[in-house]
C-alpha cells in the first residue's frame, strides 16, 4: 500500500490534467467552429435581405424627377441625368428594416442575437441607421463589422459595386455572444468536468481511510496479541507454580497463585467484553436498559470500585456533589462503564500525586457532570481525535499505559445514545475536564 498509493495518486492527478487539457483544447475549438457558423449565416442570410430589398426598391421601378429648389412643379428644361430613383432609405423605415433582419438573423440557434445596422448610399451618405449602429461603429475590435452590397447581380465588379447602396450591419462584442449561444454546453461540460474531480477527490479520500484503517487495524492488532499475551504468561506462570510441592504444601502460596490465575482471567474477560462493545457499536446494535437512577449514587459506587488503586497511588477524589436534582434515566451498566472509563482514564494518564475532582449541578433540564484530573494532559489534536474509534494518544515517558484505543469511542457512543452532550477541556501538563450534560427526570 505504502508503494502503490503515490503511484495511484501520480496516475489520478496525470488523468485529470489531461481532461482539462483535453476540454480546454475541444472548447477552444468548438467556439472557432461556431463563430465560422455565425459568420457564415450573417454573410449568407444579410445577402438574402440585401437582395429582398434592391428587388423591392428598384425592380421595375419607374424613375421620377428630381425635384428642384423651387416650391412646386417640374423644372421646364430638365434633362434625363436629373430623373433620381426611389431609394431604400425612402421607402423603408428602419424598424422595416430591422424586422427583415431579425426575421433572418434570430433563429432558433441565435434568437438572443444583438446587431446595429445602417444602410449606406452610393456616395457614403448614411440613408438610416439604429440608435446604436454610430457607438458600435467607434470599437471594430471589439464589434464584428458585415459590408454587404444591395445589388442587382453578384457578378459585378468592384467597381460597379461602389455605385450602389451596402447594408452594413455591426455584431456587439460579438465573442461574448458566442460564448452566449454555448452557455449551456459550457455549463454542462464544467459540471461533469466538477463531477470526475468530485470522483477523483472521493477515490483519494476513500484511499487515505483506507491506508489510515489499516494501519489503524494493524496497531490494534499489536494491542491485543500484547494485552492478551501478558495476563496468559501471568497466568502459565502461576499454573507452573501450583505443580511444586513446596507451593501445594503452603496454603497461603496456593491462595495466592489461584487469586493470580483468577484476577488475569477477569482481566481478558474485560479485553473480550471490550471488542465485543466495539463490534456492537459498528452494527449499531447498543440497545440501552434504561432505569431511573440517582446519579449520585451511582458515581460513589464506581468510585468505590477505584478505592485500592488510587490508595496504591496515594490518589485523592474530591467529590462536590451539588445538583439539587440528580435523578436520570440511564442504563445502568452502559453508564456505569462510561464513568468508569473516565475514572480509568484520569488514573492511567496522571502523574505522581493523582487528584481527581467530580463534581455536579443541575439546571431545569440538565444534569451536568464534570471530572478533573490532573494528569499529563492533551494537545489540541489529541483533543480533536479523542473520540475516533482505535485512537490513543501518545503517552511520552508513561509506558505502562495499555489498552486497545476504544475506551472514549465507547464514551462516545453511549451518550449519544442517551442523548447527552460530551465537552472535553486539555492543557498539557496541566489534566483534562471532561464535562457530561444528561437530561434530568423531574423529581416526585
Amino acid at each position: 500500500m505504502k508503494r502503490t498509493f503515490p503511484i495511484i495518486i501520480i496516475l489520478i492527478s496525470l488523468s485529470l490534467l489531461g481532461l482539462l487539457l483535453l476540454q480546454g483544447s475541444w472548447l477552444k475549438n468548438l467556439i472557432e467552429v461556431r463563430e465560422g457558423q455565425l459568420y457564415n449565416k450573417l454573410s449568407a442570410n444579410g445577402l438574402n435581405v440585401a437582395n429582398d430589398l434592391y428587388k423591392s426598391v428598384y425592380s421595375g421601378q419607374i424613375v421620377r424627377p428630381r425635384k428642384s429648389g423651387m416650391s412646386g412643379g417640374f423644372i421646364p428644361d430638365f434633362h434625363l441625368h436629373n430623373l433620381k430613383p426611389l431609394t431604400i432609405g425612402e421607402k423603408y423605415s428602419v424598424d422595416e428594416v430591422a424586422i427583415k433582419l431579425r426575421k433572418e438573423f434570430l433563429t432558433d440557434e441565435w434568437k438572443h442575437l444583438k446587431f446595429e445596422f445602417a444602410i449606406h448610399s452610393s456616395t457614403g451618405d448614411i440613408e438610416m441607421l439604429t440608435n446604436g449602429y454610430e457607438q458600435a461603429s467607434m470599437d471594430t475590435a471589439v464589434n464584428k463589422r458585415f459590408i454587404i452590397p444591395i445589388l442587382p447581380d453578384e457578378s459585378l465588379t468592384l467597381d460597379e459595386m461602389a455605385s450602389f447602396e451596402q447594408l452594413v450591419v455591426y455584431i456587439p462584442h460579438y465573442e461574448q455572444q458566442v460564448w452566449a449561444s454555448l452557455r449551456w454546453i459550457i455549463i454542462g461540460a464544467c459540471i461533469f468536468m466538477l463531477i470526475i474531480i468530485a470522483a477523483f477527490y472521493v477515490t483519494v479520500r476513500s484511499l487515505l481511510n483506507q491506508k489510515k484503517l489499516s494501519e489503524i487495524k494493524s496497531d490494534f492488532i499489536n494491542n491485543m496479541t500484547h494485552e492478551f499475551k501478558t495476563p496468559l504468561a501471568t497466568i502459565s506462570l502461576a499454573v507452573d507454580a501450583l505443580k511444586n510441592e513446596k507451593v501445594l504444601a503452603n496454603p497461603e502460596k496456593l491462595e495466592y497463585f489461584r487469586a493470580i490465575i483468577k484476577e488475569e482471567n477477569v482481566r481478558m474477560n474485560k479485553h473480550v467484553e471490550t471488542i465485543l462493545q466495539a463490534a456492537l457499536m459498528d452494527r449499531q446494535e447498543l440497545k440501552l436498559n434504561l432505569e431511573e437512577v440517582h446519579m449520585h449514587e451511582m458515581l460513589a459506587q464506581v468510585l468505590e470500585n477505584y478505592q485500592l488503586q488510587l490508595e496504591s497511588k496515594n490518589g485523592e477524589v474530591q467529590t462536590m456533589f451539588n445538583a439539587k436534582h440528580d435523578l436520570v434515566s440511564v442504563d445502568e451498566v452502559h453508564f456505569g462503564n462510561l464513568l468508569s472509563n473516565l475514572i480509568d482514564n484520569a488514573i492511567k494518564y496522571s502523574n505522581e500525586s493523582i487528584l481527581i475532582k467530580i463534581s455536579t449541578h443541575s439546571t431545569s433540564k440538565q444534569l451536568i457532570i464534570r471530572i478533573e484530573d490532573n494528569g499529563i494532559g492533551m494537545s489540541k489534536e489529541t483533543v480533536k481525535r479523542i473520540f475516533e474509534k482505535f485512537y490513543r494518544a501518545h503517552t511520552g515517558n508513561l509506558h505502562n499505559v495499555k489498552g486497545f484505543g476504544l475506551g472514549m469511542s465507547y464514551v462516545k457512543t453511549v451518550i449519544d445514545a442517551h442523548k447527552g452532550k460530551m465537552r472535553v477541556e486539555s492543557t498539557l501538563g496541566k489534566g483534562s475536564i471532561f464535562t457530561i450534560e444528561i437530561p434530568l427526570l423531574s423529581e416526585r
